[in-house]
């Protein structure tokens, strides 16, 4: 894959959409990344285009994604409803724009490897939105784990749980299958990425995928069988009345448990800026608790400082692609891998049984 720029070029950034996605997660991490430049974005809502140009006053609004393709920009951010995915990456990558492209990426894995096929006969880079990567407590826990600390990880838990009596209104809670709503494509995304980055490749997936309030599922529960034969048990959920840990480790040795989630969004919600030493440390209220095991059943445990999170990095790698010819940060053939698993929960939900994946659902590195 080449490089659309040389070295010495800003990449020029089109935005589409500035509703939460596009206006927290991606414009500031775009914007605080050098060799990036926040030149246009896409949105037809009158108090979002105020809102943007009181923010970014430098970037260009339009009104419709087809004006960014005509424009000239290099890099397409698609940050926009889910069901507008699919269509709008592939007309960004034939227009000649290289992708960013949100979570979900597709609706299954048969149309994101078309994706990913439309993005190599175009010789255009297509970069799944995995931010994740970079919280805190997953970064954390992969640190403890690759340790060997608390011995062979055979168990990941892993949750993001809310309490939301009456739904949101919008797509978000949309019961058709192509508007990509609930919360297995929204925050399964998320934890199945997780899973498969800390615990390898998944040979079989059983699931709960439950719609409990009359809108699209809104309580997921996954169990991944790995090849290790470690499992992980993953919730979703806008039905978790308790706060429960956010993730923890349980090894032959000991184990982990994270109870706060990563700030970096609230702290983007609230409007800090990126700047600073400061970003991505948490406060030492969110310290995590190792218990390790001696051979005679000796317990130890201490509180560990949190990694420090770094979503910045997922446009520094943007950057470094696309200037350099470096690796992306995330790459299109583990969202595909990602996606399958979220096929076969679908298929698990649906039937009630246990779901082999074969070959094994895994990332590449």
């Amino acid at each position: 894959m080449t490089a659309s720029m040389t070295a010495h070029s800003p990449i020029s950034v089109a935005l589409l959409g500035y509703g939460l996605a596009g206006r927290v997660f991606h414009a500031p991490l775009i914007e605080a990344t050098p060799g990036l430049s926040l030149d246009a974005i896409v949105t037809r809502d009158p108090q979002r285009k105020e809102r943007a140009l009181a923010t970014y006053p430098q970037v260009t609004l339009y009104d419709s994604p087809e004006q960014a393709w005509a424009a000239g920009h290099d890099l397409a951010v698609v940050a926009t409803p889910n069901v507008t995915h699919l269509p709008y990456s592939h007309a960004a990558l034939a227009a000649g724009l290289h992708v960013v492209l949100d979570k979900p990426i597709a609706p299954t894995a048969k149309d994101a490897r078309a994706l990913a096929e439309a993005a190599e006969a175009a010789d255009r880079l297509l970069i799944p939105f995995q931010n994740r990567r970079w919280d805190s407590d997953f970064l954390t826990a992969s640190r403890v784990a690759a340790d060997d600390g608390i011995g062979n990880v055979h168990r990941f838990e892993s949750r993001i749980e809310r309490m939301r009596v009456v739904p949101k209104p919008g797509w978000r809670g949309s019961t058709d299958p192509a508007d990509m709503g609930g919360m297995l494509y929204d925050l399964g995304a998320h934890l199945v990425d997780q899973a498969l980055r800390l615990m390898g490749p998944v040979v079989s997936v059983e699931a709960t995928v439950r719609s409990l309030r009359g809108v699209s599922d809104d309580d997921v529960v996954l169990l991944l069988r790995h090849a290790s034969e470690a499992i992980s048990v993953l919730v979703a959920s806008q039905l978790g009345a308790f706060d429960g840990p956010r993730m923890t480790l349980y090894g032959t040795r000991g184990g982990l448990r994270v109870e706060a989630s990563d700030s970096q969004e609230s702290a983007l919600a609230a409007g800090r800026t990126l700047s600073g030493d400061d970003w991505g440390r948490e406060p030492d209220s969110s310290n995590a608790r190792l218990r390790q095991y001696s051979p005679e059943s000796v317990v130890t445990e201490r509180l560990i400082p949190l990694e420090r999170g770094a979503w910045p990095a997922f446009y520094t790698g943007v950057e470094d692609a696309l200037h350099n010819g470096a690796a992306a940060p995330v790459l299109i053939g583990d969202v595909v891998e990602d996606l399958r698993v979220l096929d076969a929960a679908r298929q698990s939900a649906a039937t009630g049984q246990s779901v082999r994946l074969d070959p094994p659902a895994g990332h590449l590195a």
